[in-house]
């Protein structure tokens, strides 16, 4: 590696609070202790941060005082609901919440980039620190835009990071154009006429046609997109019944659908309708789809990504640029930020468990690498 940028005492002071953090992670919108967390470390560092942007979330700026652009800096703070196995002695405190995807580690390398600016302002411009609230659930951006955030923390460009356990250590994923698939969080609620298991006629039966419609649901993509084009919907859920002789009233699916293109993603909800409108024809069952949340594909800018990559390469080396990879199936609301000014999202690589499993956890030793291409990202953009 090479101009790292960061002292190692802000490493260490990275690595403690994302220790913190993790041991007390939250949900979507419950950000409660995160966000108290992040504002007493900014003010702390002398900035004037604001808090409760779309619920939990937290922006500030750093200004130089002088005309330049401004420069928008990203993490994500919310946990999974899920159990941690990882074993390590700062895991999770909170039965059933971990931070099995690394937000902690996101959150705590832009706290370091923050000391680093009060400490070493940028020359021209300003830099807009966002801490945003659930990125999980696909919400948080959009509540963060709606409570005022485009107009009173407006930028020029703006860039996040994600950690990617399918790059090698010491790997900076950065490419112009879609690198995140856009998704749609579809709920299905199916009502029928509940009664005994003995007299399943005198019923219609929801249990029936929600699994019926699962298996209808899994054959969409491989009936309905062309195979050149990237595209995937499964059924995360389904939950009906209470008793082994008792056919409910209602059972409930849910599920996402992802594609790169938002034509795709717009065929993909249209033949979910379709389907459930042919169950409910079929079965005499009441079928109601509804979206829970909808994100757009994640799209770089070129320019920006030029700027990105140099930043990366200044502290990875040129050797740690992959600007090949495709895009990533995965979502993020990072893309709403990406749609409002031009800017990039990168992938930096690591050694463990694919996030969202419950023996994941963050790579410590990407803390001054993600850190230090901000803070030369900055230095790049504003002197």
């Amino acid at each position: 590696m090479n101009d790292m940028t960061i002292a190692p005492t802000l490493a260490e002071a990275m690595i403690g609070w994302r220790h913190e953090m993790h041991r007390n992670p939250e949900l979507a919108f419950e950000e409660r202790w995160t966000s108290a967390f992040v504002l007493d470390r900014l003010r702390e560092f002398g900035l004037d941060p604001v808090g409760g942007l779309g619920g939990t979330g937290v922006a500030a700026i750093v200004d130089s005082g002088r005309p330049g652009p401004s420069i928008a800096l990203r993490a994500d703070m919310d946990a999974l609901p899920m159990e941690e196995q990882t074993g390590a002695d700062y895991r999770s405190t909170r039965s059933g919440v971990s931070h099995s995807c690394g937000h902690d580690g996101h959150t705590a390398a832009l706290l370091g980039t923050a000391r680093h600016l009060a400490e070493h302002p940028p020359k021209t411009g300003r830099v807009v620190l966002i801490f945003q609230p659930a990125e999980e659930n696909g919400k948080g951006a959009r509540a963060m835009i709606a409570d005022g955030l485009l107009e009173n923390f407006a930028f020029d460009e703006v860039y996040g990071f994600h950690n990617m356990p399918l790059l090698d250590p010491g790997q900076a994923g950065i490419r112009p154009g879609a690198v995140l698939n856009g998704y749609i969080v579809w709920e299905v609620t199916v009502t029928g006429l509940g009664g005994h298991g003995a007299a399943f006629y005198k019923a219609i039966d929801p249990l029936q046609a929600a699994a019926r419609l699962a298996v209808e649901i899994s054959s969409v993509v491989g009936r309905y997109v062309d195979p050149a084009q990237a595209a995937l919907i499964n059924v995360g859920s389904l939950q009906a019944g209470t008793n082994h002789n008792i056919i409910p009233e209602t059972a409930r699916l849910s599920g996402t659908l992802r594609a790169v293109e938002p034509e795709v993603q717009a065929l993909l909800f249209d033949r979910l309708e379709k389907a459930c409108a042919g169950i409910a024809e079929m079965t005499g069952c009441r079928v109601e789809c509804t979206k829970r949340a909808e994100v757009p594909p994640c799209v770089n800018a070129p320019v920006a990504v030029e700027h990105a990559a140099r930043a990366c390469a200044a502290v990875l080396g040129e050797g740690g640029i992959v600007a090949d990879h495709p895009a990533y199936p995965f979502t993020d609301d990072m893309a709403l930020l990406l749609q409002a000014a031009p800017g990039a999202y990168l992938f930096l690589g690591q050694d463990s468990a694919m996030c969202h499993n419950p023996d994941y956890d963050f790579d410590d030793a990407l803390l001054p690498v993600a850190s230090g291409i901000f803070v030369r990202l900055v230095r790049d953009r504003l002197g």
